[in-house]
């Protein structure tokens, strides 16, 4: 894997199936910078002009980059502020809940090119006192990372799956998972069951991985929510299993497991970017691939299942032989 000077890893597939630059978008939840203020300072790192959307939501647009977009994430104040933009008491409700929920940078997806591009702004939030995934043991905070798949079939699909599936131990560990958010619903693993299935199979059928998908994930509430590439490739297949109207399609992979530690200097989004490369790295090794699947099948084979500790041990060590961390 090549570093970029920045930091950030590049994957081994650049581009996309049209020979574009592979886009990548970000998500950041934190806490103790207002709309505003948050607003301020994506200015101060990005350029761009900002807009009052509601009493809840902003924008800034950056020209060459797209719509940046801050809010409260809270969907019963969102609808509010939408329908009654102006009232002084949805102002006040914004302003109040602005202390029990988060608030959310959403950035547009830039190429791999430009991830550069979002260091100042994390710089710039944590000078105005943005706190994350440690500041309360109710919201937690994460970061989600928007990968754009690189092509669009089922075995690409099928080698991220299982690439993500036998790391997801692993992963928690490398990301240092806040224990709020593990206990969480929004980020739950595969289940173990689904993982055997998936190197059982030895490739798959894209009606095979829909099926297999949503007969175990039936949820948004996933590590690495699959439900928007499969929505992009069919979305009544989908809706069909999930009436769930938050399902957005779109052809990118909804990697949901990182901290948000925006108020530690040491912190990095590239240090999270790396990890999901991890993933990226191993999906394009077949051989590996193989070879990490049959050992853990071994390793869950037993009458009690996968010892996870166990593991993660193994997968670490097999990590650094390889080069892959």
């Amino acid at each position: 894997m090549a570093d970029s000077d920045s930091g950030f890893v590049m994957p081994p597939i650049r581009e996309n199936e049209s020979g574009a630059c592979r886009r990548v978008g970000f998500e950041l939840e934190f806490s103790g910078v207002d709309l505003d203020s948050t607003a301020k300072a994506l200015q101060a790192a990005m350029g761009g002009e900002v807009a009052e959307l509601s009493a809840a939501q902003r924008a800034v647009e950056v020209e060459g980059a797209g719509e940046f977009r801050i809010e409260l994430d809270w969907d019963f104040l969102l609808r509010t502020a939408g329908k009654s933009q102006g009232e002084d008491w949805v102002e006040l409700l914004s302003k109040t809940a602005a202390v029990l929920v988060p608030t959310e940078v959403v950035c547009p997806p830039l190429p791999l090119s430009r991830l550069d591009e979002l260091i100042p702004l994390m710089t710039e939030l944590r000078d105005a006192g943005a706190i994350g995934t440690e500041e309360t043991l109710l919201a937690a905070y994460g970061v989600h990372i928007n990968t754009e798949l690189p092509r669009q079939n089922a075995t690409t699909i099928d080698a991220y799956l299982r690439a993500f599936s036998l790391l997801q131990w692993w992963l928690v560990e490398a990301h240092k998972v806040n224990p709020a958010r593990r206990v969480s619903p929004y980020i739950d693993l595969y289940p173990e069951l689904y993982v055997r299935q998936l190197i059982l199979r030895e490739g798959a059928s894209m009606d095979a991985l829909f099926s297999d998908y949503l007969q175990h994930n039936a949820t948004r509430n996933r590590a690495l929510d699959m439900l928007p590439i499969l929505a992009e490739i069919d979305r009544e297949r989908v809706l069909r299993a999930i009436d769930d109207p938050k399902i957005k399609p779109r052809p990118a992979f909804h990697y949901r497991l990182p901290n948000c530690q925006i108020e530690k200097p040491e912190w990095s989004l590239s240090g999270e970017w790396n990890l999901w490369c991890v993933v990226e790295e191993l999906a394009y090794r077949p051989d590996e691939l193989d070879d990490l699947g049959r050992r853990f099948m071994d390793a869950s084979s037993g009458l009690l299942g996968l010892n996870r500790a166990e593991w993660q041990k193994t997968v670490d060590i097999w990590l650094k032989d390889r080069g892959l961390v």
